[in-house]
């Protein structure tokens, strides 16, 4: 047995339409750790497409065939989340092999024409040129370019079909990670429970203890929540009406303001002549400024 297959890996095929475009090429697992272990999510990139709680629709592969298999697997070394996302509001999924530690990934059969389609549309590329695989398989590493997911990794074979993934030319030290957003924690979730490996307590304490999650999110009750959940909603019930509106009682003058640094002291005040006996009383209201 290969030492990094899952125990408890399924050889179901994945029920849906088949159609042969491209099925008689060569075949590989592509190993995902992120979003797309979940089948639905994976099937923008398969058929093109917006993903649930996405931000981005997709142009979709050549050949729209589902993956032939989807087995759990899991990885030597670490996942973590890091850079942002506009598609899903937070961190995204990276894979770091060199790094201690286990992932937990599903792979999916797919054709290598198939398999590169992913990889262009994951770097925001068309789809439609096929990698070049062959120094990914001869050493189990190929950089492709400096993109985030332009580093193709052979993380082993299964059945005599080379495993590929793809993550980022750096290592989990050298970025500062992201917290993932919740919509995209739930591809995650959703696909490792759907692959059948883990028990659902097992993939929350894992996600929650990934590189960029850890802190942020947290277990509760068996679910993965976060560790600051957002305030309740305002009470929407409607504000009481506005009393009728009264004339403002008009308000004592203001005394004279400080002097400001370097300014001359204010004057003071000449006293006030007290008036003089003779002059009639005013009626009410007639010293009143008028209203402005």
């Amino acid at each position: 047995m290969n030492p990094h297959r899952h125990p408890c890996h399924s050889d179901a095929a994945v029920p849906g339409p088949r159609h042969t475009g491209g099925m008689g090429a060569r075949t590989v697992w592509y190993v995902s750790y992120g979003s797309n272990t979940h089948l639905a999510r994976l099937a923008r990139y398969l058929d093109g497409g917006r993903p649930a709680g996405g931000a981005r629709d997709y142009p979709g592969c050549r050949d729209a065939t589902p993956p032939a298999r989807s087995v759990p697997w899991e990885l030597p070394g670490t996942v973590y989340f890091a850079t942002h996302s506009p598609v899903w509001g937070g961190g995204r999924a990276f894979y770091d092999p060199d790094a201690p530690g286990r992932a937990l990934a599903r792979a999916h059969l797919l054709t290598a024409a198939q398999f590169s389609d992913i990889a262009a549309q994951e770097m925001y590329a068309e789809p439609g040129r096929d990698l070049d695989l062959t120094e990914v398989l001869a050493t189990g590493r190929s950089r492709l370019g400096p993109g985030r997911y332009e580093t193709l990794v052979r993380v082993g074979s299964l059945d005599g079909v080379p495993l590929l993934t793809f993550t980022a030319p750096w290592g989990m030290a050298e970025v500062p990670w992201t917290v993932p957003s919740a919509a995209y924690l739930d591809h995650l979730a959703a696909g490792l429970r759907e692959a059948g490996g883990w028990r659902d307590a097992d993939i929350a304490r894992y996600l929650a203890g990934r590189p960029g999650a850890a802190g942020h999110w947290t277990v509760r009750d068996g679910a993965l929540v976060p560790t600051d959940p957002a305030p309740p909603p305002a009470d929407s019930a409607p504000l009481p009406a506005d009393p009728a509106p009264r004339r403002a009682e008009r308000p004592p003058l203001p005394a004279d303001p400080a002097p400001l640094p370097g300014d001359p002291p204010h004057p003071p005040r000449p006293p006030s002549r007290p008036a003089a006996t003779t002059t009639p009383r005013a009626p009410p209201g007639a010293a009143d400024p008028p209203d402005g």
